[in-house]
């Protein structure tokens, strides 16, 4: 095992790509899971604070500790497994989500999670419950998760597996391997009615499993995990298409959305069913338009769109998704096809360097991520959406909006020139988290709570609520030490 306690070896641990900093003594780089439990038994006895920390990638402040101490998981790295008979894998939490995707494809299977960043840990994805373009027809990482191994706050392990713990109503009981039982107590809430990342998973008969997938290192280590893999598509059309206006691009989205339920409905194999629809503004476009010379100088926005196809029903696919464009007036004639891999990297990389320019920008003016993760029902979507963009316009803030708009996701991101505007776009932000609880919708739809958001959980749920999620932490980290600071303020966590 590796520890670090030298300021300058410690520094990259201090951080994630929000920019948001902190501060701890010591880093400690486990090798195993039973490293893991020494370290975990003794800060347990010390009442030390711990903090898991993944590849940095992160956008809300969830690996950066305050105060007591860091394990970086960087070392358990391994893929253990591929089975391509039952199709899953069984992977160490620090295997990096590109690396990972590329091996299962050498075995022509597909792990669907996929966040923007490709660069993050498996572990981090399962602590934030990750999604990504293909959220729209596969679901986020939650779906996926068959095993996992957690050590809990005091050492000892738990094996989790599907249908082994399930909740009798909202009662839920789990048994670590040394024969301790917990009794948890899961709230009664109305989850929203969209892909969601805030808060503790809580649903009537839920599994074990769904408890700690999206909790944020605040309740167990995950050690290893097994996860479920599906057939790799025979191809993917992948095409971004350019709108002269935006409200032609908008209604593009929503006739490719409902064709994809309806599809789905029908459980038809020759029509319309997106693999991922992505939206990016005027602004967006602008932001990279230096790096893109195809943009077209009158594109006011662009839609990323995937399909999968095969041999047989490639051509009408393409045909129907073309008669889709024509029919909301996109720019057929500046349209960006992919026909290879490459170019369909290409295509993603255009998305991403959106996100990359953002944390330059960031980074080059000294403040930290004032970017939304916000998901409402569907029927509400245009409603929340000009809601941001008014908000922006009236206060003049300078403001950039993409994001998963076939999932009714979007990513709002703020651009101060300094601390004094930032502080002018923390109300314009609030604004918008409160207009998307009052529409059905979360907080949070991929990136987490982490520390920088558990105001807009608590606007979310309520003080009664997020006690109840308080208390299932108090019962299985009685000490408090892991992810001190995630999802809750503190003060929830005191003791009576």
């Amino acid at each position: 095992m590796i520890i670090k306690t030298s300021p300058d070896e410690i520094q990259n641990y201090l951080v994630d790509a929000s920019n948001f900093t902190g501060y701890c003594d010591t880093v400690y780089l486990p090798s195993n899971e039973n490293e893991i439990i020494e370290i975990l038994k003794e800060s347990n006895s010390k009442k030390q604070k711990v903090t898991i920390a993944g590849n940095g990638t992160g956008l809300s402040g969830a690996r950066v500790p305050q105060g007591g101490i860091v394990i970086s998981i960087e070392k358990m790295n391994k893929i253990l497994e591929i089975n391509p008979e039952s199709k899953y894998a069984i992977v160490e939490p620090a295997v990096i989500l590109r690396e990972f995707q590329s091996k299962v494809r050498e075995y022509n299977l597909l792990y669907p999670p996929d966040p923007t960043e490709k660069n993050c840990f498996i572990g981090g994805t399962l602590s934030t419950n990750a999604s990504g373009e293909k959220t729209f027809k596969y679901g986020s990482t939650r779906v996926y998760v068959e095993k996992l191994d957690i050590v809990l706050a005091d050492g000892d392990q738990l094996k989790l597996e599907r249908g082994k713990f399930i909740a009798e109503g909202y009662e839920l009981t789990i048994r670590t391997e040394n024969g301790k039982e917990y009794k948890l107590q899961i709230p009664i809430i109305n989850m929203p009615l969209t892909k969601n990342a805030a808060g503790y998973y809580c649903k009537k008969d839920m599994d074990a499993i769904d408890l700690f997938v999206g909790s944020e290192g605040t309740l167990g280590i995950i050690t290893k995990a097994q996860l479920k893999l599906v057939p790799h598509p025979e191809k993917i059309i992948s095409c971004i298409i350019f709108f002269d206006d935006e409200r032609d691009a908008l209604q593009f989205i929503s006739d490719a959305r409902n064709k994809s339920y309806q599809t789905r409905i029908d459980k038809s194999n020759n029509t319309i069913d997106a693999l991922a629809l992505e939206f990016l503004d005027e602004n967006s476009l602008n932001f990279i338009k230096e790096d893109y010379k195809q943009i077209p100088s009158n594109a006011k926005a662009a839609v990323w769109f995937e399909q999968e196809v095969n041999k047989d029903n490639e051509e009408q696919l393409f045909d129907s998704w073309m008669k889709l464009v024509y029919k909301n007036k996109g720019d057929e004639e500046n349209a960006w096809f992919a026909m290879n891999e490459k170019e369909k990297e290409e295509i993603q990389g255009l998305r991403h360097n959106v996100s990359l320019k953002v944390a330059d920008y960031l980074s080059q003016n000294n403040v930290k991520k004032l970017g939304t993760d916000s998901a409402v029902p569907d029927e509400n979507f245009m409603k929340f959406y000009y809601f941001c963009t008014e908000e922006m316009k009236k206060n003049k803030f300078n403001y950039i909006a993409y994001g998963h708009f076939g999932n009714s996701h979007l990513h709002m991101n703020m651009l101060p020139n300094n601390e004094e505007e930032y502080n002018k776009g923390e109300i314009i932000y609030r604004n918008i988290y409160r207009k998307a609880v009052e529409l059905g919708g979360t907080v949070s739809a991929e990136h987490g709570i982490g520390k920088l958001k558990t105001e807009y959980l608590l606007n979310m749920f309520g003080e009664k609520v997020i006690s109840k999620m308080a208390g299932i932490k108090k019962i299985l980290d009685p000490n408090l030490i892991l992810g001190v600071g995630n999802i809750f303020n503190e003060k929830f966590l005191k003791t009576n």
